[in-house]
């Protein structure tokens, strides 16, 4: 018996599934499928294609995230962090990538490009009121604990 989701899963690229890299991995390595390498100019932004096709089952969705990795050795991140797939989406896997860095940076067929994790979701019903309780943080925010 497993104690794992069972997701269907559409792989249209010549790449291996998503997965973890490690047994405590939450998020799986998911890879650019592109015809040919494409080059990010300093803060320029682009749609990479992953081949992969998801059918989420309700109460859950699929988090794109970025690669620590590719952050810190290239500068390149995710737009839309964490960019969220509905449990009814059903189109194609895209990646938002943005070259933060000073350079030129490339990316080639079948780089992992980022990570998906997969979360539950609550669905709420608003219920509208004419006050909310008080807290000793009331409304606090921003910065406002200070700088420590």
């Amino acid at each position: 018996m497993s104690d794992k989701l069972i997701v269907p899963i559409i792989n249209k690229s010549h790449h291996a599934l998503p997965s973890y890299a490690t047994v405590g991995s939450s998020g799986m390595d998911i890879r650019a499928y592109i015809q040919e390498s494409i080059t990010l100019q300093p803060l320029e932004r682009q749609l990479l294609p992953t081949g992969i096709f998801i059918e989420l089952p309700a109460g859950f969705e699929a988090q794109i995230r970025p690669r620590s990795g590719l952050a810190i050795k290239q500068g390149i991140s995710c737009l839309n962090t964490p960019g969220t797939i509905d449990a009814d989406y059903r189109g194609e896997i895209k990646v938002i990538l943005i070259n933060l860095s000073a350079e030129k940076q490339t990316i080639n067929d079948g780089d992992r490009i980022a990570q998906m994790v997969i979360v539950p979701v609550i669905q709420i019903d608003w219920q509208e009121v004419n006050n909310i309780n008080e807290t000793t943080r009331g409304q606090g925010g921003f910065g406002h604990t200070g700088k420590v």
